[in-house]
This record gives C-alpha cells, sequence and structure tokens, in this order.
C-alpha cells in the first residue's frame, strides 16, 4: 500500500472516476461523492457512482455492472474503500469477494469510523495505491473533510456586490444588485450545499424563501436561521414547508411553540454576550450532518461569522456598478489598525458569470 508512481492510463481513468463522483453534488449528502471505474486493461467492464445516502456505495454499483469481469480487475476509487457497517455492508469486503487484483484510491478515508478499507485489501493480497489526482477529490468532498477532520461544516460565504464593495442601499435594498446568470449561479451552489443559513436581519428585510430555484435538484437543503431574540415571524416565507432549524439566545416558550407549530426545531445556544454562540453552532450542525454551509445573510452576520473565523470561503458576485457611500458594505467589520492587519485571503477562481465577476477566496 503506497502512494505509487501512476500511469497516464491511470489518471485517465481515475478522471472518469471523478467525473462520475461529481453526478452525486448535489445528492449524496451527508455522505461523500464518490465514483468507482473497474477496468482490465485499457478496456472499462464497469462504472457507478454513489447516488443517494442509504444507497448503494459507488464501488456496490461498479461490480454489479462488471460481474465475472471484475475478477483481476484495477479498480479505480475516488475515496478509500469503507470498511464498517453502515447503512450498506463494507465495500472493502465486496472488493475482496469479487477478486479483484488492484485498487487505486485518489485519497484515503477522513472518517475515522470507515477507514482501514486499504489495509483490509492489502491483507487479502490486492494491490493498493492512493493519492492519485488527491486535490481534485478532496475539492468535491470539501465540506465532507471538514466534517471529518475538524467537526465542523465548510462554510461558504455568498455575497452579492458592486465594484466598490457595496452589498445594498441604506435601507437594506439588494435586489437586484448583479444579473440574472449570477443569481441563477448561486442556486446552483445552494443547491450542493448540505444548508443555507442567513440571519433575522435578512428574514425581516427580505422576507426569503431560501431554497434552490431554477436548478433541477431531488432536495431543498436545510434552512438555518440565527435569531437571538426569537423574532422570526411565524407567517415568514422562510417557514413554509418545515425544514428549518432556528438557533436563539433567549427562552421565549410562546415564541417558541409559534415556530414549532409551523415546523421548525429551534434551539437555544446563547454566547455570553445574549448572541447566538457561532462557533459551537456549526459543531451542532455538523453533528446533524451537514458538509457544506451556505451563507447569504446581510452584513452585521457577515462580520460576525469573520470575526469568530466561521467563515472559509468567499463567493463573491461583483457587477460592474457603483452605490458609493452610504451604502452597507459587504461585512461589519472594524477597520484595522494597519495594513498588516487586514482580513487577507487566498484567490482561488475569478471567472465572469453574465455581465458579473464570481471571485472565490479562501481563509
Amino acid at each position: 500500500m503506497a502512494q505509487g508512481e501512476f500511469s497516464e492510463l491511470d489518471r485517465a481513468m481515475m478522471a472518469r472516476a471523478l467525473a462520475l463522483a461529481a453526478r452525486g453534488l448535489v445528492t449524496t449528502t451527508p455522505n461523500p461523492r464518490v465514483g468507482c471505474v473497474i477496468a482490465q486493461g485499457e478496456r472499462i467492464v464497469g462504472e457507478g457512482w454513489h447516488e443517494r445516502a442509504g444507497l448503494a456505495h459507488a464501488e456496490v454499483n461498479a461490480l454489479a455492472a462488471a460481474g465475472d469481469a471484475a475478477r483481476g480487475a484495477t479498480v479505480y476509487l475516488t475515496l478509500e474503500p469503507c470498511n464498517h457497517h453502515g447503512r450498506t455492508p463494507p465495500c472493502a469486503e465486496a472488493l475482496v469477494a469479487a477478486g479483484v487484483a488492484r485498487v487505486v484510491c485518489a485519497m484515503r478515508d477522513p472518517n475515522p469510523a470507515a477507514a482501514q478499507g486499504a489495509e483490509r485489501l492489502a491483507a487479502a493480497g490486492i494491490a493498493v495505491a492512493h493519492s492519485l489526482l488527491e486535490d481534485a477529490a478532496r475539492e468535491l468532498n470539501i465540506g465532507f473533510v471538514a466534517r471529518m477532520t475538524r467537526g465542523r461544516p465548510w462554510v461558504r460565504m455568498k455575497i452579492a456586490a458592486t465594484l466598490d464593495g457595496r452589498s445594498a442601499l441604506a435601507d437594506g435594498t439588494s435586489q437586484w444588485i448583479t444579473g440574472e446568470a449570477a443569481r441563477l449561479d448561486g442556486h446552483r451552489w445552494r443547491a450542493r450545499a448540505c444548508a443555507l443559513l442567513t440571519g433575522i436581519g435578512t428574514v425581516k428585510a427580505d422576507d426569503p424563501r431560501l431554497t434552490v430555484r431554477g436548478v433541477d435538484t431531488p432536495r431543498q437543503p436545510l434552512r438555518v436561521v440565527v435569531d437571538s431574540r426569537l423574532e422570526t415571524p411565524p407567517a415568514a416565507r422562510i417557514l413554509e414547508g418545515g425544514n428549518v432549524l432556528v438557533f436563539c439566545a433567549i427562552e421565549d416558550p410562546a415564541r417558541r411553540r409559534a415556530l414549532e407549530a409551523k415546523g421548525a426545531d429551534v434551539v437555544l445556544l446563547a454566547n455570553p454576550a445574549g448572541k447566538v454562540d457561532l462557533a459551537p453552532m456549526l459543531g451542532q450542525l455538523a453533528r446533524r450532518g451537514v458538509n457544506e454551509l451556505h451563507v447569504e445573510g446581510g452584513f452585521k452576520l457577515n462580520g460576525s461569522l469573520l470575526r469568530e473565523d466561521c467563515v472559509d470561503e468567499f463567493l463573491l458576485y461583483l457587477n460592474p456598478s457603483l452605490l458609493g457611500d452610504g451604502a452597507q458594505g459587504m461585512v461589519n467589520l472594524p477597520a484595522p489598525a494597519s495594513l498588516d492587519a487586514r482580513v487577507k485571503l487566498n484567490l482561488h477562481s475569478v471567472e465572469r458569470v453574465g455581465e458579473d465577476l464570481r471571485v472565490i477566496a479562501r481563509r
């Protein structure tokens, strides 16, 4: 079992497995996105991907497609096969039973409960190698890795702003700063997330549904509201259809009952300042299986999350327009004492989306 040397054929097969894994981008939560290719030399004899939590894993689907042709074959997996009984039996055992000769994994499994699949394969005499196109595999499962290794989701903060960094007028009006193409792209990012988070200020100002629209998706993410004083109106559109989690900082039985009657789950989680304790909130979301948390809040909540080190990535849409002084900024932060003290980010990508720019930057 080693990182080993990989051929161009190996790379091509793993690239195919990663493409298969991406088909589960919006459906596998809370499980990782995994693809599998089974090959005899240059010929693919079976392939599959994990489609939905509770259904067969990628390896099982690929083995079913390959049948007897799996014996003596090479298996390309975007994630180390599991070695535990969860909702499904261990995939490592299925590979051993199928008589495969070699297994190449893009990355080891960060889940300690499911790890050691590679060791099980090696013990059965199967050649095992890993770390082929590992960066791409980690990127595909960036939230799952975060939840398994840090006990918190990958937090992606989406902001739409003008070129002078303004996200709303002074009265809070923000619909619409960006164009239609950027808004649709934002819904694609919503669709891949496990949960969407906003604050009570946005709920009261915009009355959003905070759902995925205009994008084909078989599920709607969990909706989360940070509402310290339990001010969410029972008639708020975000409560429609349930699947809502409200974090608060006060105990108000009447308001709690009103929200619970609308299908919301209310969690009391206060910090010493009487606000929602944001870092422990992320831990609670992770325990609920949230891999990727997509934030669409106002500049106050954005600033609070950033100050408390609760943001991993910015998804920023910049429109070629200016709002000038008096308009709201993107993040409510105190001015740094020096340039060296400013919040520094790493630029991940810049792309044009319709008339706007999409910038992804990370901490």
